[in-house]
């Protein structure tokens, strides 16, 4: 080979240099470098060798950049090592708790930073060695992060103040005396207060307006972030999810025991005694409302704060951490939707109802998985069954209440009052039931012969008409227990007038309808009609003119005499038996003494102008026995 040939040999790779794509120009500069560093020579002779390449190709120019760079890179992973090889849980200085060493725990996440920068760098070059040692030192310190990260959700949890969270209860009663009468046991299920039995329900207690809490100390987050950050960089995501659902859902667990709601299964649950049941239910209802609007609004914002660069790890850490607390609270629902029913849980499953219908739509707003939807979907229907089928055992047990001793002076019936205060309570359920009884066929069952206008009414309204028609036909029934006809109007007439004022002063009203009021109205002056008629016909009888003359003979005179006798003999025998009748309410009482005199006072009055015709003085006097009640009138 000719000198000027070796040289044009040596001069083809500049003129095709142009001509490469970048992809190779990085092939030719990373070749270059590893053979300087395979060499392992001194810093001199390295320089010289790099003189050399870059006369080469001009391509090789900035390989000392790259050389000094790579220099620089390893001296900072060889620190970075270190660190994280102090704080190794192996090593004999092991450190002191991160949270109680700031500068350190900087130090520390500054030194993965360097290492996770160098693998980046190593990776290009290929330097297998390095590139374990890298690796080593993320598992080292990863599992660091672990535990750090743990820890510090387990000494950073907030506890729950409920206390703080409850508004007031809303307490209202409905009452009636045990010892006014016998009543079946389907309505013997309620709280003894002194000698009488008071049902009372309380609906829900408010939450209280400042429902943003905070689930974990705010200091903590930051540092939280920190770690996470590190960790999903790494490529240990999936550590740092589990560590975190591992510990945020014993906590939740740990906030439903403060709220009152225990893990108990199906079968606990059903052996519970009626009032603890209660109690619980109570503590259900609110724990629902809590965990919706603070608990688990409070765990989405901890995982948007923590898990800020992840979308899809966010929400997996908030659905897996929710997900136990919320099949807990579903398991009690499920529960008691299966249980026995009687008529004195119903109020507390319609509570349940609602509140869970109001939780499955924040479910679905928060991104919740498609099994927990599903699953309370199915417990509200389970629920509403239950409350529905409740209703419908309620009016049944009404209708065939069948106690045989009759209230004592004609009082109002116990039957009644439950009865009536109980539907007035179920009226601030009127939307949740007009939804369960939507497509009930039997809500208008009995009720075609009543005057009212059935296609205007709800679903509600019907079934209240016909449960007010059941408990109607019940006293009607009850009322022929009464030997005395006068007494069986007066029973009639305290128990209807008590149902139709407890429709006039509440919601029922609005259901019910004025037509159905002014019918009610008109059976009470019926009853009262027949009152007049069955107890003072007899008196009144003995008050006519029949049989006696216009003379005055001696035998109108002994017929006027007996007259009055048996006059004042049926006045004073109906005296007596009345005088223990009760009239509980007082414009009732008035309107009858009103038409008793109305209708006794008249004819008295011209019966007793007759003796002015046929007697002298001294003999009209002896006759009259009842005159002077009557003068004020």
């Amino acid at each position: 080979m000719e000198p000027s040939e070796g040289l044009n040999a040596f001069s083809m790779p500049t003129t095709t240099t142009s001509s490469l794509e970048p992809a190779d120009d990085d092939r030719v500069m990373a070749a270059a470098q590893q053979i300087v560093n395979s060499l392992n020579t001194p810093k001199e002779v390295r320089e010289n060798m790099l003189s050399i390449f870059s006369g080469f190709d001009n391509r090789l120019l900035n390989i000392s950049d790259l050389i000094s760079d790579s220099d620089s890179t390893g001296v900072r992973f060889e620190a970075a090592e270190k660190v994280i090889l102090r704080w190794n849980p192996d090593a004999s200085c092991h450190s002191l708790r991160w949270e109680d060493s700031p500068d350190e725990a900087a130090e520390y996440l500054s030194a993965i930073d360097e290492i996770l920068k160098s693998v980046v760098n190593m990776s290009v070059r290929s330097d297998n060695e390095i590139m374990d040692r890298a690796e080593t030192s993320l598992q080292m310190a990863m599992s660091r992060l672990e535990d750090e990260f743990r820890l510090i959700l387990i000494r950073n949890s907030v506890l729950l103040d409920a206390e703080r969270l409850y508004g007031s209860i809303r307490k209202v009663s409905l009452s009636f005396a045990v010892n006014e009468g016998e009543i079946d046991e389907e309505f013997e299920s309620f709280a003894q207060v002194g000698s009488e039995r008071e049902c009372f329900h309380e609906r829900g207690a408010s939450l209280g307006d400042d429902l943003c809490v905070d689930l974990i100390n705010a200091d903590a987050v930051i540092e939280l972030k920190e770690i996470a950050d590190r960790m999903i960089r790494s490529g240990y995501e999936k550590e740092c999810v589990q560590a975190y659902c591992n510990v945020r859902r014993d906590a939740l667990n740990e906030c439903l025991l403060i709220l009152g709601v225990e893990k108990l299964s199906i079968e606990e649950v059903q052996k519970i005694e009626w009032k603890s049941l209660d109690e619980k239910m109570k503590k259900w209802i609110q724990a629902v409302k809590i965990t919706v609007r603070v608990l688990l609004s409070g765990e989405k914002r901890l995982c948007d704060q923590i898990f800020d660069g992840s979308d899809s790890i966010k929400e997996i850490c908030y659905n897996e951490t929710a997900k136990g607390c919320i099949l807990q609270l579903l398991n009690f629902g499920e529960a008691v939707s299966i249980g026995k029913r009687s008529s004195e849980k119903l109020f507390r499953i319609l509570d349940m109802y609602d509140v869970l219908a109001d939780a499955l739509l924040d479910f679905k707003m928060m991104v919740m998985d498609e099994f927990v939807c599903t699953e309370a979907k199915g417990v509200l229907a389970e629920l509403g069954d239950a409350a529905k089928g409740t209703f419908m055992e309620f009016e049944n047990a009404v209708k065939n209440e069948a106690s045989k001793i009759p209230m004592h002076n004609g009082e109002i019936h116990p039957l009644t009052r439950y009865v009536m205060n109980y539907v007035t309570l179920l009226v601030d359920y009127n939307e949740v039931l007009n939804s369960l009884l939507e497509n009930d066929e039997d809500e208008a069952n009995g009720l075609h012969d009543e005057d009212i206008e059935l296609e205007t009414k709800t679903p509600f309204a019907k079934r209240l008409l016909s449960l007010i028609l059941s408990l109607e036909s019940n006293l009607e029934e009850k009322s022929k227990l009464y030997d005395d006809g006068a007494l069986r109007c007066i029973f009639l007439m305290n128990n209807i007038l008590y149902i139709v004022q407890k429709v006039k002063d509440s919601e029922l009203r609005k259901l019910l309808g004025d037509n159905w009021v002014r019918k009610r109205s008109g059976q009470i002056r019926q009853y009262a009609t027949s009152y007049l008629r069955a107890c003072w016909i007899k008196a009144l009888h003995c008050l006519k003119d029949e049989g006696i003359g216009s003379s005055s003979n001696n035998a109108s005179k002994v017929t006027l005499k007996e007259r009055f006798k048996s006059f004042n003999a049926c006045f004073e025998e109906t005296y007596r038996i009345q005088t223990g009748w009760k009239v509980p309410d007082p414009q009732l009482r008035e309107e009858l003494r009103l038409s008793i005199s109305e209708k006794v006072l008249p004819a008295y009055r011209s019966f007793f102008g007759r003796i002015t015709t046929c007697s002298s003085p001294c003999e009209k006097k002896g006759f009259i026995a009842f005159e002077s009640p009557y003068r004020k009138e």
